[in-house]
């Protein structure tokens, strides 16, 4: 029994980028499918896409790499289920001094740290990516 799917999907990812894959396959879910969306509209991933294994959906994620190297360097899930991290507007953090984002879930849906800033709402931080 899984008790955490993000941790689990960014788990997958940081492993497949450690290893060059070009692809990584996950279990699809709303919350994993619109991280997904944000890594590549922010230019972490190449691709995403949702496709069928048999009859369960899955997310099929495109890595990005510059040369060798991996676009995400860290990968980090800040709010656990045992530990719940909430922020206020006035106390979003700035990930790297502005180089990485942070992802928050908000009242309007899932956001980047710069985004909620922009918008003055607050929320959970799930994960900051750099």
């Amino acid at each position: 029994m899984m008790t955490d799917p993000l941790s689990d999907m960014l788990t997958r990812l940081r492993n497949a980028l450690r290893c060059h894959k070009a692809t990584v396959e996950l279990p699809y879910s709303r919350l994993k499918f619109a991280v997904a969306k944000i890594l590549e509209h922010e230019g972490y991933i190449a691709g995403v896409e949702k496709g069928m294994q048999g009859k369960h959906p899955m997310i099929i994620v495109t890595l990005a790499y510059e040369g060798r190297e991996p676009r995400i360097q860290t990968l980090r899930r800040i709010s656990k289920p045992g530990h719940r991290a909430y922020t206020g507007v006035d106390t979003i953090p700035f990930v790297q001094g502005g180089a990485g984002i942070a992802i928050l879930s908000t009242s309007n849906g899932l956001m980047t740290n710069r985004e909620a800033h922009a918008r003055r709402l607050g929320g959970e931080i799930l994960c900051e990516v750099f």
